[in-house]
Parts: C-alpha cells; structure tokens; sequence
C-alpha cells in the first residue's frame, strides 16, 4: 500500500511520460509534491521502485518507467488494445508512444564539435569533427551536440576525462544546472552554473578548482548537459 505522497508522485511521473515522453526531473517533482529537499524525491522514487510501480533506467538520464499504478488510478486508464504483455504493464503509454513514433529512427546522428575543458577553460568549440550516433531516447526534444571531455574539473558529477557529454543546445539554464558556458565570447567550459545576484558562478565538481565568477555579460550558455557516454577499453 502506497503512502499519500507515493501515490502522488507515482502518478505525476506518469502524466508527465504520457505527456511528454520523458519522465519529470528532480527539481520539477520536489515541486510538484512541495517537498524540502531532493532528497525527499529520493526516499519516494527508492519506495515506489522496492515496491514494483517503476523502475530506473541504466544509463539514462532522468529515466524512469512506470510498471503499473494503483488499482483506483489504473481503472481511470483508456482501455488499452490487447496484447501479451502482463497485467501489471501500464500498456497505455507503450500504445501512444507507439502510436506517434512508429517511424522515428531509434538512433539519431548529433555533431561532434570537438573537446570541451572540464577543468581551465579551452578555446572555444570548435566545429562539426564527426557524427555521434546516439540512442534517440536519450536525447528528447530539441537541437543537440556533443563534446568530448578534456580534464578532470568535474569527476565529482560523475564526469570524467575522455567522457562524451550529449549537449541540448540552450542560451539559459537554471542556476544548479550544468552547463557548456562560452566565457568573453573564447573560452568554452563545462561547470556547474550558479546564479549569484547579478554576477554568474562557474563551479567545478573538484575541490582542487576554484569557482570563477563573472558579470552576466560576460557568459553566454550554449547548453546544458542531458547524457553522458563513457568508453571502457
């Protein structure tokens, strides 16, 4: 049996699939459920996945799927067509996605544009390199690109050197967001961006870097981070 705020993630990240595609982030839940802390949203989606109604996603940022809902939300459902798949499926979902991308590529190709420092900012990116095949449901909506990490500024976010990073083109991001920022219109780095008053922050993940700030006008976002690829030789 499910705890009031259970149920009600449960069913807030299942409308935001249905209507989106991709399941909420942990700021939009600590919201939705006027929470204190994200790590309250932990606790919740560590419940809900022990008790069988989602599941993470490997390698997947902001994954995760629903596997069924409680019987009174359950019964509110469009009837779903017949199939094989088990009762507890969430068989709605599969058919409208199914339904609107029964000709979308499941790998779509991105631009390669270079190294991106994670540690003293480079110059600035660089133009398309290669082509990236990428797992289209990693990506969502919107124009992407991707860079390889140069430097180690940022391990503390799982971010290492030599990694991919998968970039959605953007010019803003919420402060706490990590971010491609072009620095004096030369210098692109990949840091967490911070919002202090009127000037911008430019945080590493690694103790050993100090947090550059600057005036707004001199950084501009080109994106922000949505997935990461990692190499194992």
């Amino acid at each position: 049996m499910l705890t009031r705020k259970q149920h009600e993630l449960l069913l807030f990240i299942h409308k935001r699939i249905r209507e989106t595609g991709v399941s909420p982030s942990f700021d939009e839940m600590k919201g939705a459920l006027q929470l204190a802390s994200k790590s309250g949203v932990h606790r919740l989606i560590t419940a809900l996945e022990e008790r069988g109604f989602i599941r993470r996603l490997a390698h997947r940022a902001r994954a995760l799927e629903v596997l069924k809902l409680p019987e009174s939300a359950a019964a509110e459902e469009p009837p779903a067509a017949p199939s094989d798949l088990g009762p507890n499926v969430v068989r709605a979902d599969f058919n409208h996605r199914d339904e609107e991308s029964d000709d979308a590529p499941a790998t779509v190709e991105i631009p390669m544009l270079g190294r991106i420092a994670a540690g003293v900012p480079i110059s600035a990116i660089q133009h398309e390199t290669d082509r990236l095949p990428v797992a289209a449901a990693m990506l969502g909506s919107g124009e992407h690109f991707a860079l390889e990490v140069k430097g180690d500024s940022m391990i503390e976010a799982g971010i290492l050197d030599g990694d991919t990073v998968l970039i959605r083109r953007c010019q803003s991001a919420d402060s706490g967001e990590i971010v491609v920022a072009l620095v004096d219109e030369e210098e692109a780095t990949l840091k967490r961006l911070r919002k202090k008053g009127n000037s911008i922050a430019l945080e590493a993940a690694n103790p050993d870097y100090e947090t550059r700030i600057f005036g707004p006008d001199r950084v501009k976002v080109q994106g922000k981070l949505v997935g990461l690829l990692r190499q194992y030789h």
